[in-house]
């Protein structure tokens, strides 16, 4: 398979990007599935050809960093135990992110991964789509109980029942906690992508590489007037998706299939190494259906897990160094790579974000922080309810989640220590006017 790419700044799994702590390769992965035998090829090419260290990411896939001068070795070894694109050019466009429960999840109201595969097919095989920028990205849910509903996407498609029928609600430029601007049959589902994707290519100029540009000069409804000439749309009103709560991701919760539970496991801020790698598919093998789901949560489902094993491979996942506790401060935190692996990061984010939750956990708190060593917030997707941006070693100010400010929110503090921005989230956690 050629490996002649567009230019981009986008690692892939064809284009290996270089950082001040090597290369980094980025693994996309089919609804953030990946089998045992493929996560045990992940982590032998993390030990042979880079620093060992292995990422999960905000969009459920895997990245492999400190890649040194053997590029073609890893490529061809994760190639072949079948991680890579059907086409060369197919690799920038697999940005189709599921639930990580499809399939399994109790509340879904609709299996999305027979419709991910054929959708997935289509953005690898139709040439035009390659075309499309490497940070296009499409999420499907089908309705789940666990669902990371917060992410933008250009466009989001998302089940639910109008009129006594299951249909396809649908977004642009956003997610399904917004208002939805129509919906399909679900057998309309794969058209609706296809034209939707064609007409925004239609439309678009080569420096509209987002839904966000386009719209910002074509109005939504003259892009639904048009999209409605290709396949049949249908009104829906009223109806929003409801945030999940993010602990659904942690610990072991009833699956589907009776007496069988998912377990959901967190690697200290996004990272793994090949031994824990190479222990948790040696327990989806033994305990689960033998398969890992990676989330946009940056943690893993082990699913298929009888209910009499949980306690068992818990005690086996915590002695690989995973949290599976909602209570384990740690387990809550996201961090980018920070200033060790990152020219653009101005504080060692990883460092600091452990000391912070050493700090949360001797307070008995557990609150979601998003630690970003630059404005570019690569960690996180979402906007995270307090995000701490470096703006020295050590040093962040400090952000609350606030749908009326641009960006990461409300600065509410600027230059604090890690050890004053404990205290700050202590006293704010603990005042009433807070609860």
């Amino acid at each position: 398979m050629s490996t002649a790419l567009r230019p981009s700044a986008c690692p892939g799994l064809l284009r290996i990007v270089q950082a001040l702590d090597g290369g980094i390769c980025r693994i996309k992965l089919n609804g953030g599935l990946i089998s045992a035998a493929q996560a045990e090829a992940v982590a032998s090419a993390a030990e042979r050809f880079a620093g060992g260290v292995i990422e999960a990411t905000n969009r459920a896939n895997l990245q492999i960093r400190g890649i040194g001068s053997e590029y073609d070795a890893l490529i061809d070894g994760l190639m072949v135990a079948g991680l890579g694109p059907s086409t060369a050019a197919g690799d920038d466009v697999r940005n189709l992110m599921l639930s990580p429960s499809a399939g399994i999840d109790r509340q879904m109201l609709f299996d999305t991964r027979p419709l991910a595969e054929q959708i997935l097919a289509t953005l690898q095989s139709h040439e035009r789509f390659h075309d499309l920028s490497a940070k296009f990205a499409v999420q499907l849910d089908g309705g789940e109980g666990l669902a990371m509903l917060e992410h933008p996407h250009d466009l989001w498609l998302s089940t639910t029942e109008r009129d006594g029928e299951l249909v396809l609600a649908f977004g642009l430029a956003g997610c399904p906690v917004d208002l939805p601007a129509g919906a399909v049959s679900l057998e309309q589902g794969h058209a609706l992508v296809v034209a939707v994707l064609e007409l925004f290519l239609d439309l678009a100029r080569p420096d509209q590489t987002r839904m966000r540009h386009l719209l910002a000069e074509c109005s939504l409804d003259e892009f639904l007037s048009r999209l409605a000439e290709r396949v049949p749309l249908m009104p829906i009103k009223g109806r929003q998706r409801k945030v999940s709560p993010s602990v659904l991701h942690i610990g072991a919760h009833p699956q589907r299939e009776a007496e069988r539970v998912y377990i959901g496991a967190v690697p200290p801020l996004g990272r793994l190494n090949p031994a824990m790698l190479r222990g948790i598919a040696q327990l989806a093998r033994d305990h689960g259906d033998g398969s890992l789901r990676f989330t946009p949560w940056q943690s893993l489902l082990l699913p298929g897990v009888p209910v009499d094993d949980v306690l068992q491979v818990i005690h086996n996942l915590e002695q690989l160094g995973l949290r599976c506790s909602a209570d384990d401060a740690l387990a809550h935190l996201i961090a980018c790579t920070g200033s060790t692996g990152c020219g653009k990061g101005l504080a060692d984010t990883k460092g600091d974000a452990r000391h912070l939750a050493a700090l949360l956990q001797r307070h008995g708190q557990t609150l979601n922080v998003h630690l970003s060593g630059c404005p570019r917030s690569c960690a996180a997707a979402h906007i995270a309810p307090a995000t701490l941006l470096a703006v020295s070693p050590g040093h962040y100010d400090l952000y609350f989640r606030d749908a009326a400010q641009p960006g990461f929110g409300a600065r509410h503090a600027r230059n604090l220590t890690i050890e004053a921005v404990a205290a700050l989230l202590d006293a704010r956690s603990r005042s009433p006017l807070d609860a």
